[in-house]
């Protein structure tokens, strides 16, 4: 039983450690810390493998502890530590290495530009464009309303765009 609970884990693990990686990456900006979480990610699967009822995808559920473990380091981090990390994202437009992650020039501008959201934009915007996952299934993991999930994502699209202009990744005429 125990030998199956490892086999199912670790064949999640291989089919969605990169993109579990690419999420929390994304949320928290950095690399070692989301290694770190992601790990914290399926060491928690395995753990409370048999609170899994399959009422959604192991995907869905996969990333519902991903987004649980990061919101959880988030809410721990000093709110000093957070405001310099805030700062210094803002001034740092290097381009993210390629090995890291495997992106046009024009991604990482947009990229940088979600990094300037507001944390709940930036998830919605993830989960659902980013990583293609269904208002059900964003609802689920972000333990919100489908309601929430489709009017967070109207008003994070238009700030999403707002920040193109203002970046001038974007015209008037294209918007």
């Amino acid at each position: 039983m125990e030998s199956d609970k490892s086999k199912v884990v670790q064949d999640w693990y291989d089919t969605y450690n990169e993109p579990i990686f690419k999420f929390i990456f994304m949320m928290i900006q950095d690399y070692q810390q989301a290694e770190d979480l992601r790990h914290e990610t399926f060491i928690k699967a395995f753990v409370n493998y048999d609170s899994f009822k399959h009422h959604s995808s192991p995907k869905t559920w996969l990333y519902s502890i991903a987004h649980n473990v990061t919101i959880d380091f988030i809410r721990k981090r000093k709110p000093l530590t957070m405001i310099k990390e805030v700062l210094l994202l803002k001034k740092d437009e290097a381009p993210m290495p390629c090995e890291l992650v495997q992106i046009r020039e024009t991604s990482i501008e947009l990229y940088r530009v979600l990094g300037t959201l507001k944390e709940s934009y930036r998830k919605v915007i993830i989960l659902r464009k980013v990583k293609g996952f269904s208002i059900y299934e964003t609802a689920k993991i972000l333990g919100w309303s489908e309601s929430k999930v489709k009017s967070t994502l109207f008003r994070a699209i238009q700030a999403f765009e707002k920040e193109m202009l203002k970046e001038g990744l974007l015209n008037e005429k294209t918007v």
